[in-house]
Order: structure tokens, then sequence, then C-alpha cells
């Protein structure tokens, strides 16, 4: 096995809050750390130079998609997905796990993997533990992720236990694969993923099981997927709990400061979502004063910044009066802009989490936070 890709640097002295080192083939990444999603090997609107720029040093791209199209094939000619966008940091891919909980219409899901049939065009495909390996070292992923089944929030007892059961059974298949392909050269790293739905003995189980295959990283999968927010934090908890300390911590699918400051409560040093993105293209800019949904008439004759306090280009640049004119006209130029405020938001966000942790003062920095998010723009 390589060796450890992770040292803890601090952690907060009032709770599992910690600062730590990832070091990964194309640089290091200070942690807790938020990844941009580029599904398709680009973050929507936002140029790779600009989100470095930000502050980040990993990205995440998706499995499933660039499977699809256009293909390893295409992607191997271009030099890895490094060579084929241009970005030259980390790239994580997921496992297309996800996807195949999302796309439960066109799938089927045997103990030698997925079938399933494109939502692109409906040819058929079948994805196994040893094929998602190669898929992504095909993409010189720097962090790749083991294909796992993602049980859906209501699942039965008896349905998530087989979830469990061969997320573990395929979590052994990678990683043999993964190995071997080490051997070949590839120089990223796999990480396991704990399921377990919302069935506290499952989770133990499924983390014990993980925990067990020794992976370079751990990631908690199966939550923020439409259940109650209690039943987010009491399983993020527990679970979180029963993660080998040593290892990398990844909670997969979280982008709102409030699910954020949980994860990083509970000792997980990465998380990714399109929310901040996916949002700011759809009218929702981020303030520290809470989210403004910049499509209403109030912000047609507001001269102001997003956000005041803001030192992005677009809050140096540009008003909401502006911004509200070019959503209101579908103008491509508003989801570049938009997009960008709100991934600088989130840079300085967790930036400021680190900071917080670093001086002990993590659950104070999380509650003034809070506080203020939750006021509305431009009230005292």
């Amino acid at each position: 096995m390589p060796g450890s890709i992770f040292r803890e640097i601090h952690r907060d002295a009032s709770c599992g809050a910690r600062t730590g080192l990832l070091s990964l083939p194309h640089g290091d990444v200070l942690t807790p750390a938020f990844m941009p999603v580029g599904t398709n090997a680009t973050v929507k609107a936002v140029e790779p130079r600009d989100i470095e720029e930000m502050g980040f040093s990993i990205i995440l791209a998706n499995t499933y998609h660039l499977f699809l199209r256009p293909g390893p094939e295409i992607i191997v000619k271009a030099g890895g997905l490094h060579g084929f966008s241009g970005w030259k940091r980390n790239f994580l891919t997921d496992s297309g796990g996800f996807q195949v909980f999302s796309l439960s219409q066109f799938r089927k899901i045997v103990e030698e993997g997925v079938h399933f049939k494109s939502h692109i065009d409906g040819s058929p495909h079948v994805l196994t533990p040893e094929k998602v390996v190669d898929v992504q070292v095909a993409f010189n992923s720097d962090i790749q992720m083991a294909l796992d089944i993602c049980a859906p929030w209501g699942e039965t007892e008896k349905k998530a236990h087989r979830a469990t059961m061969l997320t573990y059974d395929w979590a052994k298949r990678a990683k043999t694969q993964w190995l071997a392909q080490r051997d070949r050269g590839y120089q990223g790293y796999l990480f396991g993923i704990v399921q377990g739905n919302f069935y506290r003995e499952l989770r133990k189980m499924s983390a014990e099981q993980i925990a067990s295959l020794d992976f370079p990283g751990i990631a908690i999968g199966g939550l923020s997927i439409g259940e109650p927010k209690d039943s987010y934090i009491e399983y993020l908890e527990y679970t979180a709990a029963l993660l080998p300390p040593e290892k990398p911590h990844y909670l997969m699918g979280i982008g709102t400061p409030d699910y954020i400051l949980e994860a990083v409560r509970n000792g997980i040093d990465i998380f990714d979502c399109v929310y901040p993105t996916r949002t700011a293209r759809n009218g929702l800019l981020f303030t520290s004063r809470g989210q403004i949904t910049i499509k209403k008439a109030m912000y047609r004759e507001d001269f102001l910044p997003i956000d005041p306090e803001c030192t992005c280009h677009v809050c140096r640049t540009y008003s909401r009066a502006y911004l509200h004119h070019l959503f209101r006209n579908n103008e491509i130029l508003y989801s570049m802009l938009a997009s960008q405020h709100n991934l600088h938001f989130m840079a300085q966000f967790v930036s400021s989490i680190r900071r917080a942790i670093e001086e002990d003062r993590f659950e104070s920095f999380a509650r003034d936070f809070l506080d203020m998010y939750g006021r509305s723009p431009g009230q005292d």
C-alpha cells in the first residue's frame, strides 16, 4: 500500500473540527476544502484559471457522464483530464454510484455491477467495480472513488442491507484492481465509501468493513439525499465518529454553509456540491448576510455590489442592478459573473473556517457566521 496522503495539522479544542494537508499528485490541498463540481470536466461558466486564482486546488468531475461522452479513449489521447480540460491541479472523480441512484429508471443492479442505459441515446452499458477503476485511471484522476450503491431515503432495512453488502464486495474488488493499476504506474488514490442508509447498525457495519480495507481515504455516502436535516445531523455525527482518524474524511454532496459547518464540526476534511454554481445560474447569490434572489424587482435600481463586504472581481466591478439586468435578459455573462461570485464566497468561507480552527474558535465562528448569514441583506 502507498503511504499516508493526509496529515492532520490542528484540531480545534472544543470539537472534532480539524485542519490538515492532503498530498496529491497535482499538489497539496489544505483542508477543510470545498470542491467545485465540474461534471463534464468543466465548472460551468468559469475558466480553470479563475478557479485556481480563487484558491481552489481540487475539483470534482463525473465518471458516469465523462464515460458516456466524450468517452475514456478521447480523454486518454488528450493526456487525461488535466490535458483535456486545462485544469492543472487535482481532480477527484466520483464512481458513477450516485447516478446509479438518481437515474434508477435506466439501470439494474446485480452482483457483477450495474447494467444501465445511457440517458443520452439509450445505448446499453455495464459498469463493474473493476471497470470503474480502469476508467478513472484513464482519466488520470488524483482521487477516484470505488463503485458503491446509494440507497434512497426511506429504503427498507432489507434492501439497505443488500446495498451495503454489495458496496463492501465491490470495494474489495475495486481495491484489488486499483493496486494492480498502481503496479503499472498509476499515481492516483482510491477512496472507499461508507453506506448503510439510515440504520445505525448498517452504518456501523459499513464503516468497519470499509475501514478494514485500509483505503488511502474514506468517504461518507448516502447523506443529504432528501432526508430531514435532523436525520442528516444524527447520521453524520454517528458515522463520522466511526471513521479512522488518520485518514482524510470526505462527505459527498453537501454545499450549503449550515451543512458544511456541521460536517467540519464532525471532522470532515473535504466536501463537494453543485449548489453554489447551479443556484448562481438560477439567480441565487451568496452574501455574508444570506442569499439574495437577483431576479426580484427590488434590485432593478440597486447599485450596490452583490455583497459590499466581498472582495471578488464581480463585487468590485458590477452592481446588483446590472446583474439583475443581465439575468432578466438571459445574458451569458450573468452566469459567468454569478458563478464566479458564489465560488469566491465559498473559497473565502472555507478559508475562514480553517483560520478559526487554527485559533481554537470554530464554535464561535460557526455561531457568528450563521447568525449573520440568517439576516436579510442590507439589515443592520
